[in-house]
């Protein structure tokens, strides 16, 4: 008689060791991209000129707080840091931007490492350096300058938890969490959603880990001044979350997955790929799998909070080194790498046109990239603009210029005649305005009936029906064929207000 047949059991899943070793740092291929790229960062810092963002963080430095309406405290004091070390111009206030640009060309490094990477693999990830928007990020000082490296380094350190076993890397983790909330709220988000696919996904034994929420203490002791300035004002970065959800909302969900196939570039969107498979499929990178999954959690919150596209960076540079990692053992043969390399080549040579001033201003003009890249065009044309206002506070009588005030419609317009404005002869003591933050630390004095409104004041406008009488006395024009949000808005001279400045300044008031 022949006995019931049994059925085998089904494998449980793979154990996975934590890993005893990794590979050896190739110090010098990674070296080598880091000094390309601070060459190419530091070569091209002060052409063009200061970034709209640049100027407003530059004067808020000269106003420390433990938090502003809308951002941490972090930027603008790193921006002041910046200007008294290495010089009040556009190159010195860049500094912290090129050494945030090169940091993430050794952070990918090691990131690939701790993925398996060797010498080919880990010169590959660090050349995601040269990306798109890491170009963009390392040339320009804003919040998300700092905020990429801070996502890179919390990631890092939870893969070495993670793959290496040493739980005591979520202290590491935490205090980059800690840093990163002076500088970006957004680093919130990136641990919610690994929160959230860990328990998905696995490994849950780790969020019972006591070094994990150590971590997490950390992370709230060392962000705390900014987050008790949120809470003790009434949470502002909400309202500006909001406004910017209002403004730009629609255009971030439909750029939000042309964006994520550019952060490094197309010609590297394979690698891109293969870090996602790699993640999701290989057995010795099961503890981090979440990465992958998180990823997915973040793309979908970005869309229903209709925030913008870009927020993703730090998350898809860890991927994309990821994908470097498993890339390597494709590069066995000569040809392979051939191909490989020229992909690099074009992928740089596409984001440094891009994202950098490479071409000169007459050429811009010509080849119209500048109409792709926002950050291009508001990098164009303060000096002009402000050489414009001071012409016609020049113009203005005697008796009418001793107490005229200046109020601008953006901090970018503010920041420019901080930044330029006294050489010119323009009282910056008593230039306001509306705008963010601008709009809570200086308000005009009553009395004040002689009003310069810049970038304000078209025909027709609300702002004209404030004032007994309105005058257009200029359009900024910046002198090139390059459209920005400044170019053609009006300077116009007011005179008496029809209600006090304390009834009249909170019309001003905008977020955005």
């Amino acid at each position: 008689m022949t006995p019931p047949a049994t059925r085998s059991p089904r494998p449980g899943p793979v154990e996975v060791r934590p890993r005893t070793s990794v590979p050896a740092l190739a110090v010098g291929p990674v070296v080598a991209v880091v000094v390309a790229l601070a060459a190419l960062l530091a070569g091209t810092a002060s052409r063009y000129g200061y970034h709209r963002d640049e100027l407003y963080f530059r004067f808020l430095g000269f106003h420390p707080a433990w938090g502003y309406a809308d951002q941490p405290p972090g930027t603008p004091m790193l921006t002041r840091a910046a200007v008294e070390v290495f010089g009040d111009s556009v190159w010195g206030l860049r500094v912290p931007a090129v050494l945030a640009g090169i940091s993430v060309a050794a952070l990918l490094a090691l990131i690939a490492r701790e993925a398996g990477a060797h010498r080919w693999g880990q010169s590959l990830a660090a050349c995601g350096a040269a990306g798109t928007f890491p170009l963009l990020f390392g040339h320009i000082l804003i919040t998300a300058t700092v905020d990429m490296v801070v996502w890179l380094l919390v990631l890092l350190f939870a893969m070495r938890a993670l793959l290496r076993g040493q739980p005591r890397w979520w202290l590491a983790a935490g205090l980059a969490v800690g840093v990163g909330l002076w500088f970006k709220l957004l680093i919130v988000l990136l641990v919610a959603v690994l929160l959230v696919a860990v328990a998905v996904v696995g490994p849950r034994p780790v969020l019972r880990c006591r070094w994990l929420w150590a971590g997490v203490l950390v992370a709230v002791l060392v962000g705390s001044p900014n987050l008790v300035y949120q809470v003790a004002n009434e949470l502002p970065q909400l309202e500006m979350a909001d406004a910017l959800r209002e403004h730009k909302g629609d255009e971030a969900r439909v750029l939000l997955v042309p964006v994520q196939l550019v952060v490094v570039g197309l010609p590297l969107l394979p690698v891109l790929a293969a870090g996602l498979v790699s993640l999701a499929r290989r057995p010795t990178l099961r503890p981090v799998r979440a990465m992958a999954l998180g990823y997915s959690f973040l793309v979908v919150a970005l869309f229903v909070l209709a925030a913008q596209p870009y927020y993703t960076v730090g998350l898809v540079l860890t991927i994309y080194a990821v994908g470097a990692a498993a890339t390597e053992p494709w590069m066995t043969t000569a040809p392979r790498r051939a191909a490989l390399s020229v992909a690099v080549v074009v992928n740089v040579a596409a984001a440094a046109a891009f994202a950098l001033p490479v071409f000169p201003l007459a050429t811009q003009e010509r080849v119209g990239l500048a109409e792709l890249n926002q950050g291009t065009r508001d990098q164009i044309g303060w000096p002009a603009y402000t050489r414009q206002v001071a012409d016609v506070f020049a113009a203005l009588p005697a008796g009418d210029a001793a107490r005229a005030v200046l109020i601008t419609g953006n901090y970018g317009e503010h920041g420019a005649i901080h930044r330029y404005g006294p050489a010119l002869g323009l009282p910056i003591e008593r230039l306001y305005s509306g705008q963010n933050e601008l709009h809570r630390i200086a308000s005009p004095p009553e009395g004040s009936d002689v009003v310069i409104l810049v970038g304000l004041g078209e025909d027709g406008s609300e702002v004209r029906d404030w004032f007994a009488s309105c005058q257009i006395a200029a359009r900024l024009d910046h002198g090139l064929d390059i459209d920005n949000e400044e170019q053609d808005r009006p300077v116009t001279v007011c005179r008496g207000p029809l209600q006090t400045w304390s009834a009249l300044w909170p019309r001003f008031q905008h977020y955005d």
